[in-house]
C-alpha cells in the first residue's frame, strides 16, 4: 500500500490526496444529503490555534445544488490562491459545525 509523504495533516481528509473537484461535489452531496447548510471558509494558515477562518460570503442557505457549492469554492480559490480553503457544513438544528475538510492548500507551505 502506498502512503503519502510525510506532511503535515490539517483535518479529516488530509490523509487522503488531495480532492478532485468530483470528490468534492460528492462530499457536498452529502452535506446535502444530510440537511446540512454548506459554506465555504478560508485562512493563511491552518494552524491549531487558528480556531476561527474567514467566511467566503454567507453560509449558501440557498443552494441547492453542488455545483453552487463547487462554484464558490472555486471563486476563493482563484481570489486567495495563497490561502487555506474549506468547506464546512453547519447544522441548523444543533446549531454546531458538523463536517469540516480542506479543498485547497497553497503551493508553498
Amino acid at each position: 500500500m502506498k502512503t503519502l509523504p510525510k506532511q503535515r495533516r490539517y483535518e479529516t481528509l488530509s490523509y487522503l490526496p488531495p480532492l478532485t473537484d468530483a470528490q468534492i461535489a460528492k462530499q457536498i452531496q452529502y452535506i446535502f444529503d444530510k440537511g446540512f447548510i454548506p459554506a465555504v471558509e478560508f485562512n493563511e494558515t491552518s494552524a491549531a490555534e487558528a480556531h476561527y477562518w474567514t467566511m467566503w460570503k454567507l453560509p449558501l442557505f440557498s443552494a441547492t445544488s453542488t455545483q453552487e457549492v463547487l462554484n464558490e469554492v472555486q471563486a476563493c480559490r482563484y481570489e486567495y490562491p495563497d490561502s487555506y480553503v474549506k468547506v464546512v457544513a453547519f447544522d441548523n438544528i444543533k446549531q454546531c459545525q458538523m463536517i469540516s475538510f480542506i479543498v485547497h492548500k497553497p503551493a508553498k507551505i
